[in-house]
C-alpha cells in the first residue's frame, strides 16, 4: 500500500467551496428552493422510534414561503418570487430538506420529485435523508434521473460514534449512514452528508474523529454545523437537567475546532456550511449573532492567520 503525501488544495485554496464547485457546473448561477412536501419520519411515526431526534424541532430550518398544505409547484413558485428580485437570471434546484423525503412509496415520491422538475426553471433536485430510508430501487431511479438533470441526495448523519447516535435517538447506526452513501456515489449520484460538531457528551478529540471517518468516505460534499439547542426538544430539556453533558463553544473556540476539523478532511469533499442559523426565537444558545457568511469570512481569516488549509493532515492510502 502506497502512501501519498498530502498536498494543498491548487490556487491557494483554503478550503473546497461548493459554491465554486457549483459555478463550474452550471453556466448560470443556481439557487436552492426549500419544499416542504409533507413528509414524515420514521423516528416519528413509530416505524423506528417516537419523538424524533433529540435535537429537532423542523421549524427551525424551514422557511416562512415553504408549508406542507401547498403544493410542490407552489412552492416552487413561490420560492422563485422570493428569490427572483436579487438575480433576475438564474435558476433553481428543487431541496427536499423537511423530515425524510424518501420515506414513502417509489411512485409516490417519482411523482413529488417529478412536479418539482417540471417547472423549467428548475435544474435538478437535492433530497435531504436518512441512511435507512433508501434502498437499490430508489437509488436506481435516482440514477437513472441524475443523467438528464442534477440530483444530491444529502444523508443526515450527524455522528459518525454510534454511543452518541443511540443517545440522540437516531435510529440507525454509522454502519447504516457508510452503507447508503457507497451505494449511492458508486451510481455516479452526487451524495453528500450532514454532520453536528458539539453533540452530548463528544469532547472535541471525539469531534475530530469523525472527519477522519467521513474522509474514508465518497462524499460530494458536506455540511458542517454546531450544536444549537432549540426550544421544545428533548434535548433542550436534558440541557436544563444535565448541563455538564453539553460543551458549548464560543465562536472563536468553534472556528479552531472547525479548522482542526478540516485539516484532517479529505480535500476532494466540498463544504457546503459552517454554521446552521436557526431562527431567534427558537434559539436558547449558543447565540452567536453571525450570519453564515460573516462566519465564512473569520474561517478564511483564521485559515490564513494559521497557514493551514483542508487536508493538510490528511493522507490519502492507496
Amino acid at each position: 500500500m502506497t502512501e501519498i503525501k498530502p498536498i494543498q488544495l491548487p490556487d491557494q485554496q483554503r478550503y473546497l467551496n461548493y459554491n465554486q464547485v457549483m459555478k463550474s457546473e452550471f453556466a448560470e448561477r443556481i439557487q436552492k428552493i426549500s419544499i416542504n412536501a409533507g413528509f414524515t419520519c420514521p423516528n416519528r411515526d413509530g416505524s423506528k422510534g417516537r419523538g424524533g431526534c433529540t435535537y429537532c424541532n423542523n421549524q427551525s430550518f424551514s422557511p416562512e414561503y415553504c408549508k406542507p398544505i401547498k403544493t410542490v409547484s407552489q412552492q416552487v413558485e413561490e420560492g422563485i418570487n422570493f428569490f427572483k428580485h436579487k438575480y433576475e437570471n438564474q435558476f433553481y434546484l428543487a431541496y427536499f430538506q423537511s423530515y425524510t423525503n424518501t420515506y414513502d412509496s417509489l411512485d409516490k415520491l417519482k411523482a413529488i420529485y417529478e412536479e418539482a422538475l417540471s417547472h423549467p426553471q428548475v435544474k435538478g433536485i437535492v433530497v435531504g435523508t436518512r441512511p435507512d430510508c433508501v434502498n437499490d430501487e430508489l437509488l436506481d431511479y435516482f440514477e437513472e434521473l441524475s443523467k438528464s438533470v442534477y440530483v444530491m441526495i444529502e444523508y443526515g448523519i450527524e455522528s459518525t460514534n454510534d454511543e452518541t447516535l443511540e443517545f440522540i435517538n437516531r435510529g440507525h447506526n454509522y454502519a447504516c449512514a457508510e452503507e447508503a452513501i457507497r451505494s449511492t456515489a458508486k451510481r455516479g449520484i452526487k451524495t453528500g452528508a450532514h454532520l453536528i460538531l458539539g453533540l452530548p457528551r463528544e469532547d472535541s478529540e471525539t469531534v475530530l474523529s469523525h472527519a477522519d471517518k467521513i474522509s474514508k468516505l465518497p462524499l460530494t460534499a458536506i455540511k458542517l454545523h454546531q450544536l444549537q439547542l432549540i426550544r421544545k426538544t428533548v434535548m433542550a430539556k436534558q440541557y436544563i437537567e444535565h448541563p455538564e453533558w453539553f460543551n458549548l463553544y464560543t465562536a472563536n473556540e468553534y472556528i479552531d475546532l472547525l479548522i482542526d476539523f478540516i485539516e484532517r478532511l479529505n480535500p476532494e469533499i466540498a463544504i457546503e456550511r459552517f454554521i446552521s442559523q436557526s431562527p431567534p426565537s427558537l434559539i436558547i444558545a449558543p447565540e452567536w449573532g453571525l450570519k453564515n457568511f460573516e462566519f465564512a469570512v473569520k474561517i478564511e481569516k483564521r485559515l490564513i492567520e494559521r497557514d493551514t488549509w483542508q487536508g493538510k493532515h490528511f493522507v490519502k492510502k492507496e
